[in-house]
């Protein structure tokens, strides 16, 4: 029986040791710029969170709304008097009453004897009863409903307003969601571009390594022309190996923009040549393109909740009216065991009307001070306009300036590969040195370089030429 207990668990030991090392399947994603983004919009914790936003503010919404529906409260009492609470007969009561009084054994509160037959003399202490019974439950319900009210009206409508803001607060996580999904996007884009260059740099030097070995060899050349060489080569292998260590952390980071493991294996669709970074200098000429800005949007919004805010400070003025009603059910006695024998129901309906009169003028300047929050929030709203519009200008100079780059670094890319063609032809017949060809190929590995950074400044600048003009709602 143990041999067969020690057998059974090494077994599962073993299964739990496998199950361990058994490799997480990964899965494939093979996503264009636009995958990317709605992927993003699903899985990105900023959106994500402002999608909750949205959420809490239609529940805000729907809690104003309720404040207008009947409202209903229950309410359960008991009391146990230690000393009930008395009345005074006053001496002018008739002698009949006390007589009554009397009769019926009712005892004064204080001194709690039987009050006498005969009211006392004008000069004695009046004799004082209580009404109360020494236990009690009250059971009740109360209905409120608002009939009239300023400010609950402009406060449902704010409410709405409230909701709005914070659905363009949505539109605008997801432009920014967007804006960095796109940037890290193009900066995987470029970054393959760039190993593709450097992979034809190194296949070019590898074959002049070769060809300067062998002329070496042969004695048309000296060691040291060889040693130039290969240390160039060096050294632009060391640089390929750094990019492509980059390429995995620019992939993470794309992973990351979109709210995806880093485990997860991704490709992308989409190549360079497919974008189009033309640009017509007649386009964006629209003066009111400010409204397609979400921050625009976002201020117009924070306007209007200040002027509802301003009405609701202005029908603080008005009167409200509230319909009530209640019905109770009342439970007395002077003996606890007997307090539900007997039952005194009570009920009514009416109306408050509350008329605001005098609060020591201050309905009247806190509506002054809600006037100058809103001239604030117009100021604000006009100066960000301007703004809005001086930095759509500055990034279609901007992009414009980097589009003229990128052309200019395109030409110098193709005139160092010339010049590092001719320079090794010159090398190859006799007529020029190994120093004309080291100095030609580094000016290459400039150029290529250059023309990176000119592309990339592009996408980039692109990007943020379309969101000065309010393109990535």
């Amino acid at each position: 029986m143990n041999k067969f207990f020690i057998a059974l668990l090494l077994s599962c030991i073993t299964y739990s040791s496998f199950a361990q090392q058994a490799p997480t399947q990964k899965t494939a994603n093979n996503f264009t710029l636009q995958d990317c983004i709605n992927y993003g919009y699903e899985h990105q914790d900023t959106v994500k969170n402002a999608k909750l936003d949205v959420l809490s503010a239609d529940y805000k919404v729907k809690e104003t709304i309720g404040i207008g529906l009947p409202q209903i409260n229950g309410s359960v009492s008991f009391q146990d008097y230690i000393k009930t609470p008395s009345i005074i007969f006053p001496d002018f009561i008739s002698s009949p009453i006390y007589a009554i009084l009397s009769g019926n054994n009712v005892k004064n509160s204080v001194t709690n004897t039987v009050i006498p037959s005969t009211p006392p003399q004008s000069n004695a202490k009046p004799n004082s009863v209580s009404l109360y019974q020494k236990y009690s439950n009250n059971i009740g319900v109360t209905l409120n409903q608002i009939i009239f009210d300023g400010s609950y009206i402009i406060g449902l409508k704010a409410s709405r307003t409230y909701k709005q803001l914070y659905e363009r607060s949505l539109i605008r996580s997801k432009i920014d969601a967007r804006i960095n999904i796109t940037k890290a996007y193009y900066q995987v884009l470029v970054s393959n571009e760039q190993i593709k260059l450097l992979d034809a740099d190194l296949n070019q030097l590898k074959q002049q390594v070769e060809q300067t070995e062998a002329s070496n060899k042969q004695g048309f050349v000296e060691k040291i022309d060889v040693d130039r060489i290969k240390f160039q080569l060096n050294n632009l292998t060391t640089t390929k190996e750094n990019i492509e260590r980059l390429l995995v952390l620019n992939y993470q980071l794309l992973k990351f923009q979109i709210g995806m493991p880093v485990n997860e294996d991704l490709t992308l669709k989409d190549k360079l040549e497919d974008l189009n970074l033309a640009i017509d200098p007649s386009d964006n000429v629209d003066t009111a393109f400010y409204h397609n800005r979400i921050e625009y949007n976002l201020f117009s919004t924070n306007l209007e909740l200040n002027k509802l805010d301003l009405k609701r400070k202005k029908s603080q003025f008005l009167p409200s009216l509230m319909f009530v009603a209640n019905a109770g059910d009342q439970f007395q006695n002077n003996n606890i065991g007997q307090l539900y024998s007997n039952n005194y129901l009570s009920s009514y309906v009416g109306l408050n009307l509350n008329i605001p009169i005098f609060n020591g003028f201050q309905r009247k300047y806190q509506v002054k001070e809600t006037q100058i929050n809103v001239v604030k929030a117009q100021n604000d709203l006009d100066n960000l306009k301007n703004a809005l519009t001086l930095q759509a200008n500055s990034a279609k100079i901007t992009y414009i300036n980097s589009l003229k780059s990128l052309e200019n670094q395109k030409q110098n890319q193709a005139l160092a590969q010339e010049v590092l063609r001719v320079t090794k032809i010159k090398y190859q017949q006799g007529v020029g040195s190994s120093i004309e060809v080291t100095q030609a190929q580094t000016a290459l590995e400039d150029a290529d370089n250059k023309y990176i950074q000119s592309l990339y400044d592009v996408l980039i600048n692109k990007v943020d030429l379309d969101k000065a003009y309010g393109k990535l709602n």
